[in-house]
């Protein structure tokens, strides 16, 4: 039971030391060593002109700047409003057109994280002025 216990613990230990090293070599937490970065905003932040939803779960995200990098780089992509929840490693992504999985993957690697879920979300039904009365 005691080699069980060792092996356990061990095994823990060097799953952290690859972690360290793995944030090390993308120049520590976020690969931007201690340069805040700046969050871009998005010129267009009307919900109804961005009618297709997706969230997408992120894994290596561990602060704020993690966050950001995350964001502007999703923000990045044409007619794309993104917002990141850290706490949930999640982000909502808004699109004027629906963007393939191929692209939101590609924006969150060249970020330097891993894209793990996408959830779909039923596109959002806009009525129109006419269409209320």
């Amino acid at each position: 039971m005691e080699i069980v216990f060792i092996g356990l613990a061990l095994s823990v230990c060097c799953f952290g030391i690859w972690r360290y090293g793995k944030t090390m070599r993308r120049g520590g937490c976020c690969g931007s060593g201690a340069v805040s970065p700046v969050k871009r905003r998005v010129a267009d932040r009307d919900e109804t002109h961005y009618p297709y939803t997706v969230v997408l779960t992120i894994d290596g995200m561990t602060c704020g700047h993690c966050a950001v990098h995350v964001e502007n780089a999703l923000n990045e992509l044409n007619g794309v409003w993104a917002k990141v929840d850290l706490g949930e490693k999640t982000a909502l992504v808004r699109m004027v057109q629906p963007l393939p999985e191929a692209a939101l993957r590609q924006a969150i690697r060249g970020a330097g994280y891993t894209l793990l879920h996408i959830n779909w979300k039923a596109p959002l039904k806009v009525t129109s002025p006419a269409e209320k009365k």
